[in-house]
């Protein structure tokens, strides 16, 4: 289907040949009553007017396949010049080549990207199936309680299971429950250190706040040895952070402003708030309020900020509600250096983004960080809410949501998550990316790693390299890989010479494993004494 579709974008370019008869007259779309008898068979009366409805058809459909949705903004004036169009198709509008080029011609380059798979995940839909595997091997896991020390929170099912992703391209999947709206709690840590790094600097920001893991948990009223909070990823140097933000405006303002950054970092999808959740934070928040004492003690406030009006500042970012759709696209959007992947608007600086991914992956899962760090090495925020906001740097943002916690305050579900996620690719940021190694690499097309694999291997018995050979054989590549012809490693090396001239090649495969008769039968003697 998707190659259909290619071959219709593609004539935008080339020729016309898809849309028009053998005769060169142009094609007649479908009626509205004659839609609704889809597909046509053998005895419709006019099956040539379906052609335009089966290309529409066919088109969203493979769209779908490449991971770009037809609620994409980037796709806005072709969705609604094929929907004036079908609309039209009442009247029995003829289909031409105008038609078509004004319905596709503005978004040629993203769908011809898309169509000849050159986004960051080609083969999108195979990954969101193991996607869709991964997501259904976690539902499974009971443990973990939902958070009941904010009465609002306390009321969600510990049932809800929710997972969306976005890539750099504006590629989207999503699983499970994430069209329910939940508070982001402290995953809009990251987000306002980021506003306010791209806002004021990165100087000023870390003025008043550190940049290493405290190890302790994150409410505790505990300051480092200057006396400023630990990192932006605990209450104490989030609430500072609050009273950064745009300081010489009033709070509606303040919050305004924020919204607004949010918004577009989620590019425009949805974004609302809480006010019952704020209220349940300024009642239950004694703990925090202890905290902005002891911090207005410690005087690790700017020069005149009210520490009231930051804790309130504080609680009504926590009570910021987000889905697991828009929440994907703003993990994108850092993924992405700043700039959102389905508008192309920039902003986040790309300063702020580093740090803030810096601190994402070295703070940012509460007493869990090392091991984070350790297991999946990537960066990611979690929050009492339930939910988890993964960074995969340059390739895509995801966002996890299932409220049942851990004895540490982040998703049971989410955890688990992540760690199958890079058990499966080789997202981890010290994977090893130069060799064939079992772990999957969705960013290259099917066989691509196999094929680069057998090319290096073949090449390295060819010339009798011993020692790439041997780097290929550590790095637990196969070596008993067969090229188009069924040959081994070893075959070759034999065809190139006596067995004596290159006895350390042929050693060094026998040791590894590699068979003695692939190459149609032969054994390497057979193999040697001719030229293969």
């Amino acid at each position: 289907m998707s190659s259909v579709a290619l071959c219709v974008i593609e004539y935008v370019l080339v020729t016309a040949s898809l849309i028009f008869t053998s005769s060169g007259t142009f094609i007649q779309s479908p009626t509205a009553r004659e839609w609704k008898t889809w597909p046509p068979t053998s005895q419709t009366k006019h099956p040539p007017v379906y052609l335009f409805m089966y290309v529409v058809h066919c088109g969203l459909q493979a769209l779908k396949k490449t991971g770009l949705h037809p609620s994409d903004p980037r796709l806005k004036d072709c969705m609604e010049e094929l929907r004036h169009a079908v609309k039209e198709s009442v009247n029995e509008v003829m289909m031409d080549r105008d038609l078509f080029h004004r319905c596709v011609g503005g978004n040629i380059v993203l769908l011809i990207q898309a169509f000849r798979k050159k986004f960051i995940i080609p083969e999108f839909d195979v990954f969101a199936q193991k996607i869709n595997k991964i997501y259904d091997m976690v539902k499974t896991q009971r443990d973990g309680k939902v958070a009941d020390y904010i009465p609002q929170l306390a009321k969600f099912s510990p049932e809800l299971w929710g997972v969306s992703l976005c890539t750099v391209d504006g590629q989207r999947h999503s699983v499970g429950d994430t069209k329910q709206p939940f508070c982001l709690q402290s995953c809009v840590k990251p987000l306002q250190y980021a506003i306010a790094v791209h806002e004021t600097g990165t100087e000023r920001v870390h003025r008043y706040i550190g940049m290493e893991p405290s190890g302790l948990k994150f409410n505790m009223l505990s300051l480092d040895d200057e006396d400023k909070p630990h990192n932006p990823m605990v209450n104490a140097g989030a609430i500072v952070i609050s009273s950064l933000i745009k300081p010489h405006s009033n709070k509606a303002e303040k919050f305004d402003y924020v919204m607004e950054f949010v918004k577009k970092m989620a590019g425009q999808e949805y974004v609302g708030f809480s006010n019952a959740m704020f209220q349940s934070e300024k009642e239950t928040g004694d703990r925090n309020f202890a905290i902005g004492y002891y911090m207005k003690e410690k005087k690790c406030f700017p020069p005149g900020a009210d520490m009231i009006d930051s804790l309130d500042f504080y609680f009504q970012l926590c009570s910021i509600e987000v889905t697991c759709e828009s929440g994907s696209v703003m993990a994108a959007t850092l993924a992405n250096g700043g700039i959102c992947p389905i508008t192309g608007e920039r902003v986040l600086s790309a300063e702020a983004v580093r740090n803030t991914l810096s601190l994402m992956h070295s703070c940012g899962m509460y007493d869990f960080s090392g091991q984070m760090a350790f297991h999946v090495g990537l960066p990611a925020k979690s929050g009492v809410s339930g939910a988890i906001l993964l960074v995969i740097p340059n390739v895509m943002g995801v966002m996890c949501w299932s409220p049942p916690l851990d004895r540490v305050g982040n998703s049971v579900r989410g955890i688990y998550f992540c760690q199958e996620l890079v058990s499966l690719f080789n997202f981890h940021n010290y994977d090893n990316l130069r060799h064939f190694v079992k772990k999957q690499d969705p960013r290259r097309p099917d066989g691509d790693d196999r094929n680069k694999s057998v090319f290096n291997l073949m090449f390295a018995a060819y010339s009798g390299d011993v020692s790439a050979l041997r780097r290929f054989a550590l790095s637990s590549m196969d070596m008993d890989l067969k090229d188009y012809d069924s040959r081994t490693a070893l075959h070759i090396s034999a065809a190139e010479g006596e067995l004596h001239v290159i006895c350390p090649s042929v050693v060094l495969l026998f040791s590894e494993g590699a068979a003695l008769n692939h190459f149609h039968g032969q054994t390497v003697e057979q193999s040697g004494s001719k030229s293969v």
